[in-house]
């Protein structure tokens, strides 16, 4: 079995007023000097597969087709 861990997050340049709530909110609470927040997902995922490469592949083609919108989001894939 293998373990990853897929983070996706906006492209630079992309709008993100999730992350500028989070951020008035931080402001908000007293939390100074945060210059920026940007907001993402996390996806933790045991596959069955045992080879990394296959594993890779996989992984690559999940978030291609459903967990990342590739025209606005990156991603990227850590396996632990």
């Amino acid at each position: 079995m293998i373990k990853a861990r897929v983070t996706v997050t906006l492209k630079n340049g992309v709008l993100d007023p999730q992350g500028k709530a989070i951020e008035h909110a931080l402001a908000g609470l007293g939390f100074g000097g945060v210059g920026s927040v940007r907001q993402g997902k996390v996806f933790d995922v045991e596959l069955q597969e045992t080879d990394q490469a296959k594993a890779e592949a996989a992984l690559k083609a999940m978030c291609d087709k459903l967990l990342a919108n590739t025209v606005i989001e990156n991603y990227s894939v850590a396996l632990t």
